[in-house]
């Protein structure tokens, strides 16, 4: 069995891919600073005992992280619960795909792993849309090379930022209203938030076919993509672990 796990910057992904590279499993942590290795023991082994999986049915761990201060309790602890020494992903790293872009090494790991899972779901020319904490727009040429990425500040973060501003704006649920015209607070917010979203995302998509070819077709990742992926016909595809897929690609192709 391979765990794959995604570590982002507020929230930290696991997959666990049998030995037919079937996704048997997923879990979500908060990404923690200050998390012990003994705590990722912890938390890990009560996730795989929930499951009904024992630990020693893992045999590889592969880690994508934008967060390096996660990075030694994390591997300590993968090391000293599962006795397994995780093999690191990075851009510069991978071989899967090449990647276009002035300072190739810079990319984020999950950004990559992102665009080689959607050039194996659904093609190239593609973007691939990770609404999390940033919501991330990463391109894939017709080529199939990696290209670059546009980065907007993401829902949550908007939002939170608003409310934080704002001493009278209640925390809403992020939900499209029925209406775009918002008859009290909640669903004025909700309104503005979602259905603008929704349009950036389909304005930015324009903008990249543009660039890049206009049959490239579209998915989407990340905690929101329901929401957003529910209501514009640009996004074709949902798929909440498509890092996690991407990371399993990876391992694959260490052999």
């Amino acid at each position: 069995m391979l765990l794959a796990i995604d570590v982002g910057n507020t929230e930290t992904k696991l997959g666990a891919f049998d030995l037919a590279g079937a996704l048997v499993g997923t879990w979500r942590i908060t990404t923690a600073p200050r998390r012990t290795a003994d705590e990722y023991g912890i938390l890990f082994s009560s996730f795989f005992s929930t499951a009904h999986v024992p630990i020693s049915a893992v045999r590889s761990i592969v880690v994508s992280s934008v967060v390096p201060v996660i990075e030694r309790p994390l591997f300590e602890g993968c090391e000293k619960y599962f006795g397994i020494r995780p093999a690191a992903f990075t851009a510069a790293g991978q071989t899967l795909i090449p990647v276009h872009t002035d300072r190739p090494a810079e990319v984020g790991a999950d950004l990559v792993a992102a665009a080689i899972a959607a050039r194996e779901l659904i093609g190239a020319p593609a973007i691939a849309i990770n609404f999390g904490t940033a919501t991330t727009y990463g391109i894939i040429d017709a080529g199939g090379a990696y290209a670059g990425v546009a980065i907007a500040p993401g829902l949550q973060v908007a939002l939170d930022s608003l409310v934080g501003r704002a001493a009278k704006l209640p925390q809403v649920a992020l939900q499209a209203p029925e209406s775009v015209v918002g008859r009290d607070t909640v669903s004025a917010i909700q309104a503005g938030t979602v259905f603008g979203a929704i349009g950036a995302t389909e304005a930015l998509v324009a903008r990249i076919r543009a660039e890049i070819g206009a049959h490239a077709r579209v998915i989407a990742t990340g905690g929101l993509a329901p929401v957003i992926g529910g209501a514009t016909p640009v996004i074709e595809r949902v798929e909440p672990h498509l890092v996690l897929y991407g990371l399993r690609a990876h391992y694959r192709s260490l052999g």
